[in-house]
């Protein structure tokens, strides 16, 4: 009966060492920022400010105000996890040549962007941006555009303002749903400091949602923005299965392509037709 005790007491241990483990080390598993010394120099291919915008507790946020001469409108955009806007920018230029200025912000840590992150710094940061896209835009003409993390980032903001649409690439349920999902046996739910539960805000959001998802993505499974996907009613907006496609390869499969030609086309309003490749909508 001892050494069951001893067991016992070693399994409840670890179980709690693992807990405590994640809880202290969730901001490095979920943000994988890359720093830039304050002077670096952006290089892009297309004309380009850089911009800085202070938040309401001082942290500076900066970003990239990418500028045409006659654009169709702006896209406002909230990136991953990983990198910073030496990668983002570039992969920002991908809607810049179809003739659309793009503002993009680094998240607090990211960059040369200061301050402390949190969930709420999040949403305010990605506000903050959007009241300066609001200051050179008329509000119809604003895109939202979030990719994987910046999903859920991106439906905060439009349940909140009147964007013309957002489009989400890789988008999850919620940030808890995918930490349940990755440790089951873990009381995830216990300490996540950052559950970003899209579901809950995505409801607010009054303008056409286009979503995108790889079928083998393995970072965020199609699974979970399916789910998001169906929380919502479907009569204005529109799922694009991309088959075969995983987290960071979406732009090299022609579905996506041509359903972000179809987004983004000037006269487009969002086709009302749900996509045939989802399933339960044939």
């Amino acid at each position: 009966m001892g050494k069951l005790k001893k067991i016992v007491l070693f399994l409840l241990s670890a179980y709690l060492l693992i807990s405590t483990m994640l809880y202290l080390l969730q901001e490095k598993l979920i943000f994988l920022p890359s720093k830039l010394p304050s002077d670096y120099t952006y290089s892009f291919t297309q004309p380009f400010e850089e911009i800085y915008l202070t938040a309401a507790d001082g942290a500076v946020l900066n970003g990239i105000h990418f500028k045409q001469k006659q654009a169709e409108g702006v896209i406002v955009y909230y990136h991953g996890n990983a990198g910073d806007l030496t990668r983002w920018g570039n992969i920002a230029l991908f809607f810049v040549e179809k003739n659309y200025d793009v503002i993009i912000m680094d998240y607090r840590t990211y960059g040369k962007s200061t301050g402390k992150l949190s969930e709420e710094a999040l949403y305010s940061d990605g506000h903050l941006f959007y009241e300066y896209a609001l200051k050179h835009y008329d509000e119809s003409g604003i895109t939202l555009y979030g990719r994987s993390l910046g999903t859920g980032i991106a439906t905060r903001v439009a349940s909140q303002n009147n964007p013309f649409r957002l489009i989400l690439e890789t988008p999850y349920y919620s940030l808890l749903d995918l930490g349940k999902n990755r440790f089951p046996y873990l009381p995830v739910q216990w300490f996540l400091k950052y559950p970003l539960k899209t579901y809950e805000y995505i409801s607010e959001v009054s303008c056409p949602i286009a979503f995108f998802h790889g079928t083998e993505d393995r970072v965020v499974p199609y699974n979970s923005g399916l789910r998001l996907f169906n929380s919502v009613s479907v009569n204005k907006n529109k799922f694009f299965t991309i088959k075969g496609g995983r987290h960071n390869n979406l732009k090299e499969f022609q579905v996506y392509r041509d359903g972000i030609q179809e987004i983004l086309s000037p006269v487009s309003q969002i086709n009302l037709k749900i996509n045939s490749d989802l399933p339960g909508h044939k």
